[in-house]
């Protein structure tokens, strides 16, 4: 038996039970996942607060020495996942930071990184009546509610920081990719302590409970900013705290200065990780007149170059959309684009001969401010590319949206690529790249794209309660 049937044994309903999941590749059936009930997710719940307490109260060092090993687990069965998640989510197994094998090693290296990441007390007052110190403690049972575009990655995003800092996990799955983090959940849990970790395959009724249950203390929520929106009325019942990363349209400013070509292949996946099925991907690219034609034409170049296939085919760097829903958001935006009179540069036309769900890397040229492609999140392979002028004018189009996850600025001019980073209104801005994350470097949205930080010091005290103690004068 192979890793990936294994794992799917373990997780999967038996054949013919449970929710059927077909791969957006071929439409094939890759297993059954299970369907819990807002019963089983109140028996979760009660087990993982009976076991927490013990959990907290074996401190930093033996926590991170498990989560080191549950790290060893999971790379021990990584093509496994690998295999799973491509058949699941339909990304390929290979692809620059967004193939499956890209992501299960993500998830591996941060689970490391999280178990390592320092966070001591913090003297915060020390004079001659005393000294106060900061600390941050469990909250008790987190729920981790996750996206289908990186089951496993950004799941652990939401993972491996609750359990360091002492808390007990419940997560829930996207309905879409549930198989995967399931396998996740179940490779971890051979080294954790029992009900620590307990992840539910359930529908929207499971989700909306587990948001709004008196038990939970805090709620992380990656996807829609519609949902988002629910969560954080579902918290004003039991006042959980939230970190919530919801829709981004990150708009990326190239200056008229860089050289197109080299500039080309960080343009080009900074917007097509994951076939644009990423949350802080470049969504709004303005490229400044001097460099335009040939930015334009450098990204069809890239483009030709990055085959898009069946996810387990070594060669695929580029897979299908996810779900039926996705592609007809994608179709829809880049037929309205079309009937407007844009300039299709490339793709343009479902891939049928691929399968239902492929459609290509479609660059729309000589877009505007207002049209749909650009004013709303396509969360595919779909890229507008906006001229302009004046740099204020790309900064104010930049900002002139309801979202702020990430953007970017491009330049070979870094004091001037800074000055203009400076005035855009995302969470993360980054220079000369875009849509990197890394285990050390907080990261959230503002404005529409929710609040709250992941990752690094910030990420684990976003999962902790802080605590002061003021003490006397050392020394009485």
């Amino acid at each position: 038996m192979s890793q990936f049937e294994d794992l799917l044994t373990k997780v999967g309903a038996p054949a013919g039970e449970g929710r059927e999941m077909r791969e957006p590749a071929t439409g094939a059936v890759v297993g059954y996942a299970p369907v819990h009930t807002v019963d089983d997710l109140e028996r979760a719940i009660a087990s993982a607060r009976a076991a927490q307490p013990a959990w907290a109260a074996l401190g930093h060092a033996e926590r991170s020495a498990i989560l080191h090993r549950a790290a060893d687990r999971v790379e021990s069965v990584a093509e496994g996942l690998a295999e799973l998640l491509a058949r699941e989510q339909g990304k390929p197994l290979n692809g620059p930071g967004g193939g499956a094998r890209a992501e299960v090693g993500a998830t591996i290296a941060w689970i490391r990184a999280t178990a390592d990441t320092p966070l001591e007390p913090q003297v915060v007052r020390d004079d001659a009546q005393g000294y106060s110190t900061l600390e941050y403690r469990p909250l008790g049972v987190v729920a981790a509610i996750g996206p289908w575009n990186f089951p496993m990655m950004v799941g652990i995003w939401q993972i491996a920081p609750a359990l360091r800092m002492g808390n007990a996990v419940i997560v829930k799955p996207s309905e879409f990719t549930p198989l995967s983090a399931l396998a996740l959940v179940e490779v971890m849990n051979e080294v954790l302590p029992p009900s620590v970790l307990v992840a539910l395959s359930g529908d929207r009724e499971v989700g909306a409970r587990l948001s709004e249950h008196p038990a939970i203390a805090k709620v992380m929520f990656t996807g829609s900013t519609p949902t988002g929106r629910a969560i954080v009325e579902s918290s004003s019942r039991n006042l959980a705290r939230l970190t919530l990363e919801l829709g981004g349209n990150d708009a990326a400013i190239v200056l008229g200065d860089v050289d197109p070509v080299a500039v080309a292949q960080g343009l080009f996946w900074g917007a097509f990780v994951n076939t644009g099925q990423t949350c802080a991907a470049i969504k709004r690219l303005y490229v400044q007149e001097d460099a335009y034609d040939g930015i334009v034409d450098a990204l069809a170049a890239v483009a030709a170059s990055a085959p898009m296939g069946p996810s387990l085919d070594e060669a695929s760097m580029l897979g299908p959309l996810q779900n039926k829903k996705q592609f007809d958001i994608v179709a829809d935006l880049i037929d309205d684009a079309k009937a407007h009179g844009r300039r299709i540069v490339t793709g343009g036309i479902p891939a049928t001969d691929l399968g239902e769900l492929f459609y290509p890397i479609t660059l729309v040229a000589d877009m505007k401010d207002g049209d749909r492609l650009v004013d709303e999140e396509q969360f595919g392979p779909a890229l507008p590319i906006i001229k302009f002028t004046d740099v204020d004018d790309a900064v104010a189009s930049a900002n002139r949206l309801d979202v702020g996850l990430g953007a970017s600025v491009w330049s070979a001019d870094l004091d001037a690529a800074a000055q203009v980073a400076d005035r855009l209104d995302a969470g993360t801005v980054w220079i000369n790249s875009h849509a990197v994350p890394h285990p050390a470097v907080p990261f959230g949205g503002v404005k529409g794209s929710g609040y709250g930080l992941e990752h690094g010091v910030e990420g684990l005290k976003a999962v902790a309660a802080p605590r002061v103690v003021n003490h006397p004068p050392k020394g009485q």
